[in-house]
Formats: C-alpha cells, structure tokens, sequence
C-alpha cells in the first residue's frame, strides 16, 4: 500500500510541475457590421511548450455587456497548436442586431459599448487528458456616432486604421 501511495504522489508530484500551455486574449475587434448583425473577432495567442502540435478540443465564448449576455456559442475543433511555438487564434463572436436594441441604456452620453469577453480553450493533452484554459477580455468600443458615419473627410481617412474599418 505504501508503494501505491508513493507512486500516486510522484506521478501528482511531477504533473503539477510540469510546465503547461499558456494563452491570453490580446485584442478585440470590430470587423464587419452588415444587415444580419456585427461581427466582432478575438485575437488569442496560445503557448505550446511541448515538442508536438496539442490539438485544440473547442472554444466556447460569451460575449457580455453590462451583465447581459448578448453573445454565446461553441466552435468545435478549430486546429492545433503549433509545437515548440505561438500559435494566433482568430475566434469570430457574432452578434445579432435584435440583441443590440437591449444596449441603448449601456450608451449613455459617451455613446460607447462596455463589454467582456469570456473564452474558455479546451486543450487535450496527450496522456494528461484535457484541460481548460479560462480566459477573460474586457474593453469598451466607441460606436461611431451619425455625424460620424457622414462625414468621410479626407483627414479621417488619413488618420483610419485599416484593422478598424466598419463595412455596412
């Protein structure tokens, strides 16, 4: 019995130290705002320390703003990631035009959109099994107001970053 225990403890012992992926959300953006809703895309960078590809299981994603949550869903087997490397994910978050008329009361006279994103990778990790990596974003996004939309002048234009381009 005393064997079994030690051998449970190295076994727990040398897992717990053994180093594992790591990821984090580095920036959130508007892509696209068409006539079946807006698209918003998570860029998130995962660390792979070991030397083979780990395929990714899922992402699920919930997009929140002011507690509400205006987006959810699920993409399943999206890829792995790269071995010994960073591996960039682009996750797409869409969120339909009904749910934005309940955001009116979080536009107050700033006319901006706090939001959170919360991601959860699952990874499988071979003999380990698979493990969720929890991840959270938070920010706010300036919408851009009706003077905004009609101006177009040729100093904005100079000024735009092409990342941040809406097309309608």
């Amino acid at each position: 019995m005393d064997l079994i225990d030690k051998a449970k403890n190295f076994v727990s012992e040398k897992l717990g130290n053994m180093e594992k992926p790591e990821a984090t959300i580095t920036d959130v953006d508007l892509k696209r705002i068409g006539f079946d809703g807006i698209s918003f895309h998570a860029k998130v960078a995962v660390k792979n320390p070991y030397s083979v590809p780990i395929p990714i299981m899922e992402i699920d994603f919930t997009l929140k703003s002011a507690t509400r949550v205006i987006a959810s869903g699920r993409i399943p087997d999206p890829g792995s990631i790269k071995a010994n490397d960073s591996t960039m994910l682009d996750v797409p978050v869409k969120v339909p035009h009904s749910v934005l008329l309940c955001l009116v009361r979080d536009l107050g006279g700033d006319w901006d959109v706090d939001y959170t994103l919360e991601l959860c990778l699952i990874i499988d990790i071979p003999v380990i099994g698979n493990i969720t990596i929890p991840l959270s974003y938070s920010g706010e996004y300036k919408l851009p107001t009706l003077s905004d939309l009609w101006k177009g002048g040729e100093e904005e234009e100079e000024k735009e970053d092409p990342s941040k381009v809406i097309v309608i």
